[in-house]
């Protein structure tokens, strides 16, 4: 896939005018490394706010640590989560995440930061749970890599907007942006929260709020 000036423009357009509108938002919220992580796991097929309600309840706990997810019990640890959905599985998934980072760098995420982001991204998704839309979420927003993070919310918008077809591949879209976006993780991050916001704003499943969109002529 080589380089399309035409594509280039275009998407520095849509990121323009998404920054107009929403500004900068500051992704992602939490107070370490590890909440992210953690965070990248709950939000798997949940809303954001049932996974405050998870992360808030860990923390209440004393909980929100690799160590002490290690050596909580699966049961409290389900309980704790519960608000996040599919609590058993995501504990499961926790305390997957919790021994990677132990066995990896000791809970010292800036070992990982220091590693190849190709060999981290297939460390990453050798973890049981852990696909490419949660590991590139831990390396981009906890890990600050420059890897572009591919949700539903992209897919539309890129399909409505003749980008790719929605039923592209993970792979397929995250390279056609690597080509042709910055390859900075800070506008990374930004350009995927645009895109989330604006899909939540206007982009919508069954239908779309185009004439006040920002990216209505585009």
């Amino acid at each position: 896939m080589g380089k399309d000036p035409k594509v280039e423009r275009k998407l520095k357009k849509i990121y323009g005018l998404l920054e107009k509108e929403f500004g900068d938002l500051g992704w992602w919220p939490a107070e370490s490394g590890f909440e992210v992580i953690a965070g990248a796991v709950l939000t798997q097929n949940t809303s954001w706010k049932n996974v405050e309600k998870a992360i808030k309840a860990l923390k209440r706990d004393g909980s929100l640590g690799v160590n002490e997810i290690i050596s909580m019990r699966a049961p409290r640890l389900s309980r704790l989560i519960r608000s996040a959905g599919y609590h058993r599985v995501k504990a499961r998934r926790l305390k997957n995440i919790s021994r990677f980072v132990a066995d990896e760098c000791g809970g010292r995420l800036g070992k990982l930061k220091k590693r190849d982001v190709g060999r981290l991204r297939e460390a990453l998704l050798e973890v049981n749970g852990i696909g490419p839309e949660t590991a590139d979420s831990i390396l981009l927003y906890a890990l600050d890599k420059p890897v572009f993070v591919v949700d539903a919310y992209t897919r539309r918008i890129f399909a409505r907007h003749g980008l790719n077809p929605e039923s592209a591949a993970y792979d397929e879209v995250q390279a056609f942006v690597h080509e042709h976006f910055p390859c900075d993780a800070a506008k990374l991050k930004q350009f995927h929260a645009l895109l989330v916001e604006a899909a939540k704003a206007f982009c919508k499943k069954k239908r779309g709020h185009c004439g006040r969109c920002p990216l209505k002529n585009t």
